[in-house]
């Protein structure tokens, strides 16, 4: 799964790299947890690119109220396609949440140890998704969320997690947002070279911030 990562790049410059003209500054984070906004592109209804503020957390726009989003932070790319959660964003409503990194959990023994994954490039990415928009039915409160997209780990992934997010640049970034119905089959294939490091502890609470959170404490991986 994916339930941690980082966004700290300039906001603009790397929205313009996914086809952004002009963008919201977006604070940078090294800590992005579920139920926080997420930065986010997708196409709006003039078919252009749009940098938004989601949620993470997909709210169904069938839903009665929010907290079912709290537990839909990630979908599974094998079954994205047919479940009443996600089928109707699947078709018509993606996203890409731009990232500079995301955090996984590796067992070591009793002891659980938190790796920063990145590009072995060190540029920014994106990871696929999809997003929702939620009307309170009561209040006509509404509410924009998202979810990120994951499959089965790759061979650099395997050894730190079994699953890993749809890991996209600027191309491929393109592919996802067209529409594309089979792209995930091939998105393991598509996932450009990684490097991964350990890092502090810190990371393990969610309020903790800081570039300190994505410094090597240990072996960098590549």
């Amino acid at each position: 799964m994916c339930g941690r990562f980082a966004f700290y790049s300039p906001s603009e410059a790397t929205a313009a790299l996914f086809g952004v003209d002009g963008a919201l500054a977006v604070e940078a984070r090294y800590n992005i947890a579920p139920t926080q906004f997420v930065a986010a592109i997708r196409d709006n209804d003039l078919q252009q690119r749009e940098l938004v503020m989601l949620r993470w957390g997909l709210v169904p726009f069938w839903a009665k109220d929010t907290t079912i989003g709290n537990r839909m932070i990630n979908a599974r790319a094998e079954t994205v396609a047919e479940k009443p959660s996600y089928r109707a964003a699947f078709r018509h409503r993606r996203c890409v949440v731009l990232a500079d990194g995301f955090y996984e959990w590796h067992r070591d023994g009793d002891v659980k140890i938190p790796y920063f994954i990145s590009l072995k490039s060190g540029e920014p990415f994106a990871l696929a998704g999809l997003w929702e928009n939620w009307q309170d039915r009561n209040t006509d409160e509404t509410l924009q969320s998202t979810t990120l997209i994951t499959i089965a780990a790759n061979e650099f992934m395997r050894p730190l997690h079994h699953r890993m997010p749809v890991i996209l640049q600027r191309e491929t970034a393109s592919e996802w947002l067209s529409g594309s119905i089979d792209y995930l089959e091939s998105a393991a294939e598509k996932t450009p070279a990684l490097r991964a490091w350990p890092v502090n502890r810190r990371v393990n609470n969610a309020r903790n911030q800081g570039a300190e959170l994505v410094e090597v404490d240990g072996e960098i991986i590549d």
